[in-house]
């Protein structure tokens, strides 16, 4: 009786939500994160470029290969986004393939500026200022007016392509300036008076290990103008001429000039690629044969509209509703596409080599794997699990052409950036979660190689496999004495020795199921490996020499060189293959809640570094659940918020906004590999989750006072719950989840 009431309430509740799209755009603020963050922990634990969020104002539409952003940043530097939002003057308009939320540089760029009255072309004479009182920002639209000559610039894009147009405020000179951002010198451009075209390339550079060497790819672009040019030509730095090419050299561009009366609108429309200018060309024609402005812009925001309404949520507080939407808008930022509308995308980490996807795919790269296969990943493969099997495609590509599955492929290229190896993690997750449409035994073959083999000399330096893999296999522990050589990060023995206990778990997970017992056998048993950094006295994570003995004098929380930008207590918690071992390890489930008190009790919780993430629901593993509850609220209300300074610490292509996603929603994947998600407090009194499969999952949320965090009852689909988790195959199958939150915890009532 119970289950057919359940699955009446169940269907109610579908018959209900089965309405229309919402509009949901207008809950989405760009700007936050483009200013150093107002949040509390990033006062304490943030430094530099870490204080800020890094996101920019991008125009375009989910996971795009470019952005269409305002430049108040004009170099492709590290950890300085194109748009920083206490800039007051702007020179130009950035076709940008900025990781969202990152601290890398930008790559393969294309600047369009332009100006009016006479021709200038010296950095020190382009820019323009603006206020952000004249800006309209949107995902799928970006609007300002430059202050001297009231020049208007509007923007709206797609995939791989963006449209612009500019409205004179008086009759004058308007001239187009078009510069690819090379800081190398490298860059080629060309104008086509005849045809009222610019086009050109930015070749892009590899960076952590192979930092500087060719990545074996440009950015390339083409830009139409709607009439006729006046007059054009070439410049490199203040000087111009009448040439119809440059190459090679710095600070070069290309102009075209145009007569304009007061009203007049000029357009123009740019296409991108990684593969050719002809690409370019091709990808333009598709996406935007004609000059339709709005009608480009109505399919970026329904691209954006669909997007986001694979949840809806309701909720009496407006101001929710815009940190979450702007929340889930960052988390759909990464990875990038990568192929043109006919298939050719660059090969992985060749020169200049070009392949083609099959029918029905895309190739996808720019994953910053250490940061999102925590949450944002995990966040895919409920909304866009389609999605998720091209990314999985494209890692057995990249793997395939390069021969060693890569560890964070950015730049299409090796980098070896960052710590661990969380291919395994994310494809196994995919795996076992049902979601296919790719060849699995390859994933598991490279994946296997990384966690037996070590990479040849020649290979190892080129940033492939794991680094050092000899001795985690040697000692079950990285010791203080390998210094962790050809890293990006060196050291950070500890936590990498952590993340590689968790990969060989993931990867164990996926042998048992592919009937590798063997491999499983020895996989699992490495994924304890965590116990050997873990010292039972201080009940902390702690750096060992190679003969056993623990680093002396031990500093929990200072930021040590064996901690991957944190500290040991800050660290302690990354075991979420085996919660129940860390606990054992600890003395029992009284010693995990007071160590996991211990670093909130402190202040030492640092929201900003990823490691931490999953640190708020471990709670859930003591005898005070309720804490879980507690903290995750006080971390929504503390570290989130609207308004440019809004993100704690980087958003490292959404992993930051997926927490809160996820958070929000009322449940996090603590161990993104397994099918459960740890249970915290829901934020809204409905949240809808709309999948593929036609189905929905409901979360509604009665709350005896407008505070009330703690759950004092659970019905799923009509009947009594009592678990701490919910799994992926109850959501994706849909129903209808009934949450009665009070304001005391039922052990403080």
């Amino acid at each position: 009786m119970k289950r057919l009431l359940g699955a009446f309430l169940f269907l109610t509740v579908v018959s209900n939500t089965r309405a229309q799209n919402k509009a949901l755009l207008k809950y989405v603020d760009p700007y936050v994160g483009t200013a150093p963050s107002t949040t509390l922990s990033a006062g304490k634990h943030g430094a530099g470029t870490e204080q800020r969020a890094n996101t920019i104002p991008g125009v375009g539409i989910p996971f795009g290969m470019t952005q269409w952003t305002p430049q108040t940043q004009r170099l492709e530097t590290k950890c300085v986004p194109p748009y920083i939002y206490q800039d007051k003057m702007m020179s130009g308009f950035r076709g940008t393939h900025w990781l969202s939320g990152s601290c890398v540089p930008d790559y393969g760029s294309v600047t369009i500026m332009p100006i009016t009255g006479k021709l200038v072309t010296a950095n020190a004479e382009v820019s323009a200022a603006f206020s952000h009182a004249d800006e309209i920002t949107r995902p799928d639209y970006y609007r300002t007016k430059f202050t001297d000559n009231q020049l208007i610039t509007e923007i709206t894009a797609t995939a791989r392509c963006g449209i612009m147009q500019f409205t004179a405020s008086r009759d004058d000179s308007l001239y187009l300036l078009v510069t690819p951002n090379s800081d190398k010198g490298k860059a080629h451009i060309y104008v086509n008076r005849s045809a009222n075209e610019i086009s050109g390339n930015n070749p892009a550079y590899r960076i952590y290990v192979g930092s500087g060497k060719p990545a074996g790819f440009s950015g390339y672009f083409v830009m139409k103008v709607e009439r006729v040019a006046a007059n054009g030509g070439v410049f490199m730095g203040g000087n111009h001429f009448t040439a119809d090419s440059i190459v090679n050299q710095k600070d070069i561009g290309a102009y075209l000039g145009f007569k304009v009366a007061k009203g007049d609108v000029l357009r123009i429309k740019i296409g991108t690629s990684f593969t050719s200018i002809a690409a370019a060309r091709k990808n333009l024609e598709t996406e935007i044969p004609g000059w339709d402005f709005n009608g480009v812009r109505a399919k970026a925001a329904a691209a954006w509209e669909k997007a986001l309404n694979k949840i809806q949520v309701t909720d009496a507080e407006e101001k929710n509703k815009h940190v979450f939407y702007t929340a889930l808008f960052h988390s759909l930022q990464a990875p990038r596409l990568y192929n043109d509308v006919e298939g050719t995308y660059p090969v992985f980490a060749h020169q200049y080599q070009i392949a083609k996807v099959a029918p029905g795919k895309n190739y996808y790269c720019d994953m910053s794997m250490w940061d999102i296969y925590r949450a944002e990943l995990p966040l895919l493969e409920i909304l866009q699990p389609k999605l998720v099997s091209n990314i999985v495609h494209s890692l057995i590509l990249k793997g395939q052409q390069g021969d060693w599955m890569p560890i964070f492929p950015i730049w299409n290229s090796y980098t070896s950036a960052m710590i661990g190896d969380h291919g395994a993690p994310f494809i196994a997750s995919a795996y076992l979660k049902g979601i296919a449409g790719y060849d699995v035994k390859e994933a598991y073959r490279l994946l296997r190689q990384n966690a037996f083999e070590v990479a040849p000399k020649a290979d190892y330096e080129e940033g492939k496999g794991r680094r050092a893999l000899d001795s985690y296999m040697k000692y079950g522990y990285i010791p203080l004495e390998d210094p962790v050589n050809n890293a990006p990060h060196r050291g950070e023995q500890v936590s990498r020795t952590l993340e590689y206990a968790y990969d060989d778990y993931a990867l164990a997970m996926l042998a048992k199921s592919l009937g590798h017992k063997a491999d499983y056998d020895q996989l699992i048993k490495r994924s304890k490996n965590y116990k050997n950094v873990i010292d039972t006295v201080t009940g902390l994570a702690r750096a060992k020499h190679a003969d056993g003995t623990w680093i002396s004098p031990f500093y929990p929380d200072r930021k040590t060189p064996y901690i991957t930008e944190g500290t040991p207590r800050q660290y302690t918690f990354y075991v979420p293959q085996d919660v129940a071992g860390l606990t054992k390890l600890m003395g029992g489930k009284n010693k995990l809640e007071s160590a996991l008190d211990s670093i909130f009790i402190k202040d030492e919780y640092w929201h900003g570094n990823e490691p931490g993430h999953q640190t708020p629901y471990m709670y859930n593993f003591t005898n005070s659940p309720w804490k879980t509850q507690q903290v995750v609220a006080r971390i929504r209300e503390e570290e989130y918020t609207d308004g440019p300074g809004g993100l704690s610490g980087n958003d490292d292509s959404g992993q930051m906004s997926a927490w809160y996603v996820f958070s929000a929603l009322g449940f996090y994947p603590v161990d993104p590999v397994s099918d459960n998600y740890q249970l915290g407090t829901p934020l809204f009194k409905q949240a809808v989750i709309n999948m593929d499969n036609g189905r929905k999952f409901v979360i509604n949320v009665t709350k005896n006072i407008p505070l009330g965090i703690y759950i004092k009852s659970i019905k799923l689909n009509g009947v009594n719950y009592k678990e701490s988790t919910i799994s992926y195959k109850s959501i994706s199958r849909g129903g209808l989840m009934d949450i009665v939150l009070a304001d005391k915890a039922l052990e403080q009532q």
